[in-house]
């Protein structure tokens, strides 16, 4: 009988002399890069994988080479690690194979929703100014929910948030997320949703680059905001939203105003309102301050005075002309009547002449030959007519 580390030990004598130099081909899963230097990721095919390490020498040459999804070729030896009883593959040497299957499919349909318009900035939307109703796709746990519950609830009180919880890794993630979506735009009121998870390996990322989810994207009606919180690698759904934050909580801060600092702002707009208005009201007091002391004003009535004035004159002017105009339009009618009278019949008649007349036309008599024997005549004197009768 043994002990677990003597077992352990025995193991690890086996494994690092049965493999101290090996070639093996396979793909890059997760990659963690701590500050120490080193390079841990994990190598992988379609049924298996190892965990991996470049030391921090080794780590410096091929760092550009390590890459998730990356198919390469190594030449390491194997080593068991006592405290966890696992064993991994200690790397000297690292060539590229080429594009592994996880990035050639995934290439391919970057490729084919490229082809179809679903990465097309012209059919972004923006974003609402001061939502309502928003929404959160994301994991029921974790430290992405809370975060963005706690910057929505601060920057923007008013909205109401509705979480659609839903697994964000795992095979039926994309199902889940998908139906989610279709969800939130049922709801008639929903004005911008967010897809949100606090980052991850690409293993991790698997969902957010399905074509379910992309489609679902895509078709939505509300504006949707993708925070997969990975820095470093887009995903599909970065690509087809109509906005990309790189963690939750910048997510949060896209789709709310900011109230403290919108406060801020109608605070300094309301008091330079009121200088404005101040500054104009003194205005106006010292522009009436000015018309008081204008004449116009401190005697109103006195330009109505002088007019009142004119016009008495005007009339009295109009009055003596028309009075002048009557005096002389008698003096020439008196001077005709004077004219006619000395030209009239009348007044030779009455110096001892007569007018004599037919009486059957009123013809003036100025010769014999003009009457017939018989005719009526009539003789006008100065008084009175005689009527007499033409004898043979």
């Amino acid at each position: 009988m043994c002990t677990v580390t003597e077992l352990t030990l025995q193991i690890k004598d086996l494994v690092e002399e049965g493999f101290r130099s090996v070639w093996v081909c396979g793909e890059i899963g997760t990659v963690s890069r701590p500050s120490s230097g080193h390079l841990y990721f994990t190598l992988k095919d379609k049924q298996a994988q190892i965990r991996a390490v470049l030391w921090r020498l080794k780590a410096q040459r091929f760092r550009q080479l390590v890459r998730e999804g990356h198919e390469v070729i190594v030449r390491g030896s194997l080593s068991v690690y006592p405290p966890r009883g696992d064993y991994q593959l200690v790397i000297e040497d690292l060539q590229p194979r080429g594009e592994g299957a996880q990035d050639l499919a995934l290439r391919k349909l970057k490729e084919k929703l490229a082809r179809l318009g679903f990465f097309l900035p012209e059919r972004k939307r923006p974003l609402p100014s001061f939502p309502r109703h928003i929404a959160l796709i994301t994991s029921p746990s974790g430290a992405a929910i809370r975060d963005m519950l706690e910057i929505l609830s601060r920057r923007w009180p008013p909205a109401q948030v509705w979480v659609c919880p839903v697994r964000v890794q795992g095979e039926e993630a994309p199902r889940e997320i998908a139906w989610a979506i279709d969800m939130v735009n049922r709801v008639a009121h929903m004005e911008v949703l967010i897809l949100g998870r606090g980052g991850g390996s690409a293993e991790d990322l698997a969902a957010f680059n399905h074509e379910g989810v992309a489609q679902a994207i895509f078709a939505s009606r509300v504006p949707v905001v993708s925070a997969v919180g990975h820095e470093i690698d887009v995903t599909i759904a970065d690509m087809v939203a109509d906005r990309r934050a790189l963690t939750p909580s910048e997510a949060a801060e896209l789709v709310t105003p900011d109230r403290d600092q919108l406060l801020q702002v109608l605070q300094a707009g309301r008091l330079r309102m009121q200088r404005l208005l101040e500054r104009r009201l003194e205005l106006a007091r010292q522009r009436l301050r000015d018309l008081q002391g204008r004449r116009s004003l401190a005697r109103p009535l006195e330009p109505i005075r002088v007019r009142e004035e004119r016009l008495d004159d005007l009339e009295g002017r109009l009055s003596r002309a028309i009075r002048q105009q009557w005096n002389r339009a008698r003096q020439r009618l008196d001077a005709g009547a004077a004219r006619l009278d000395a030209l009239s019949p009348l007044n030779v008649l009455a110096r001892g002449y007569s007018l004599t007349r037919r009486e059957k036309d009123h013809l003036v008599l100025r010769e014999p030959g003009q009457v017939e024997p018989g005719d009526r005549i009539v003789t006008v004197l100065a008084k009175g007519t005689i009527a007499s009768r033409v004898e043979p």
